[in-house]
């Protein structure tokens, strides 16, 4: 009886501390979110916002990526990659260019990327049998449908992610801008010591 009593107490006490252990307060995905202006998903660069969104284009064409959108302050694209036979992974880019007040020749590109998981789901079908009289009879016949099916959807948030981008789209900026930036500093002259 004291063994029952302590396998008892013993039970008790593993589904309080259960309880009490699920029972934390879990915080809310969108409470994580700052707001904060971290430089992630954005750059400036000193021509327009539609010389801006020719440049993010020819960037994401250069990769491999498929255009959808043919508008000329927003670029959308696609790429896909096969991991394995079961798994498929999906980039979806998004690239808005926004003239930011300080001049014509002025913008802003704001860029982010959505990764899309499918995997393979093995979908099992049965066939119609029609019989006079009886009518028809669903049969298991066997077969089976292979089909992608999304099964995780993430922002991609990485910095070095978008820092390569971002330096990809520098070499297809404007030539003329391209010269502009790498201008050599000329010497100053020497102003010499003044006589007394």
């Amino acid at each position: 009886m004291s063994t029952s009593f302590h396998l008892r107490s013993l039970g008790l006490a593993l589904v309080l501390a259960g309880a009490t252990g699920c029972s934390s307060p879990k915080t809310a995905i969108y409470e994580h979110e700052n707001f904060d202006d971290s430089g992630t998903f954005s750059r400036d660069y000193p021509v327009s916002d539609i010389a801006a969104c020719e440049a993010a284009r020819r960037a994401l064409l250069s990769q491999g990526y498929i255009i959808t959108s043919s508008d000329p302050k927003l670029v959308v694209g696609n790429k896909s990659f096969q991991q394995t036979g079961e798994t498929h992974l999906q980039i979806s880019f998004n690239v808005v260019c926004a003239d930011d007040g300080k001049g014509k020749n002025h913008s802003t590109i704001f860029a982010n990327a959505l990764q899309d998981r499918y995997a393979l789901k093995k979908v099992n079908n049965s066939a119609s049998l029609g019989v006079g009289v009886l009518g028809s009879v669903s049969m298991p016949i066997g077969s089976t449908d292979d089909s992608m099916v999304k099964v995780a959807s993430e922002t991609v948030s990485a910095p070095k992610f978008y820092e390569r981008y971002f330096s990809l789209v520098d070499v297809f900026l404007p030539q003329e801008v391209k010269k502009a930036e790498h201008i050599p500093e000329q010497p100053k002259a020497e102003l010499g010591v003044p006589e007394p």
